[in-house]
């Protein structure tokens, strides 16, 4: 245990957080706070999410903005059929995939139905990165 204490006295970090861009900083706080429904504040040019669990992301401004070509942040769900519904009468649109992330007509990649992973939807933020909803409670099986 002393030595668990010892690491936290030494430790290099303090906190840590993850950041994205956006090429319309209004358009993602709308998003974030209104339809997502997460707390977000205007930091000068920028945004400061508090996301739920407490972890922070930090969105900022980038004329030159391309999205991210994989998911950039996950929010656990207990069950993604509530989320998906929900999301959707927020005016969330759901990507589909085939292959082997194949969706199902509600945009759900269900992986753990078939022992491949967990159950899982992708959607975008205004500024095209992706994001999805991930059923916890398979998550909680799979550890």
């Amino acid at each position: 245990m002393a030595e668990a204490s010892q690491r936290k006295e030494n430790a290099l970090f303090t906190n840590s957080f993850s950041s994205i861009s956006s090429d319309d900083i209004e358009k993602a706080r709308d998003f974030h706070a209104n339809t997502l429904g997460i707390n977000v504040a205007k930091e000068q040019e920028s945004l400061s999410i508090t996301l739920p669990g407490g972890a922070a992301m930090f969105i900022y401004p980038k004329d030159n903005h391309e999205p991210a070509t994989f998911t950039v942040l996950n929010f656990n769900v207990d069950d993604i059929d509530i989320a998906v519904d929900e999301l959707k009468t927020r005016g969330v649109e759901f990507e589909s995939y085939t292959g082997d992330i194949e969706t199902d007509e509600k945009g759900i990649h269900r992986g753990a139905d078939k022992g491949e992973g967990p159950n899982i939807a992708w959607f975008k933020d205004p500024a095209g990165n992706i994001l999805s909803v991930i059923e916890e409670k398979r998550l909680k099986h799979a550890r």
